[in-house]
């Protein structure tokens, strides 16, 4: 059934090529962009959860109770 239902658009082979296309594209920049990404804003994304962290226990430890 949903065979003739697809069979039935015009130009439905086009699709899956543009799919394709789209995710390649995207995953060819995603690539470039982490052979070329600054080594000191990797380093700091690293340790922001850490920051947060300790932030966040100085935050709890001065609320009143």
């Amino acid at each position: 059934m949903y065979k003739n239902v697809l069979q039935s658009i015009d130009n439905i082979a086009i699709w899956p090529v543009i799919s394709f296309v789209i995710f390649f594209a995207f995953f060819l920049c995603l690539l470039i962009w982490v052979f070329t990404v600054d080594k000191k804003f990797v380093a700091r994304m690293e340790q922001l959860p850490f920051e947060n962290k300790n932030e966040n226990n100085n935050t709890a430890e001065k609320l009143p109770l």
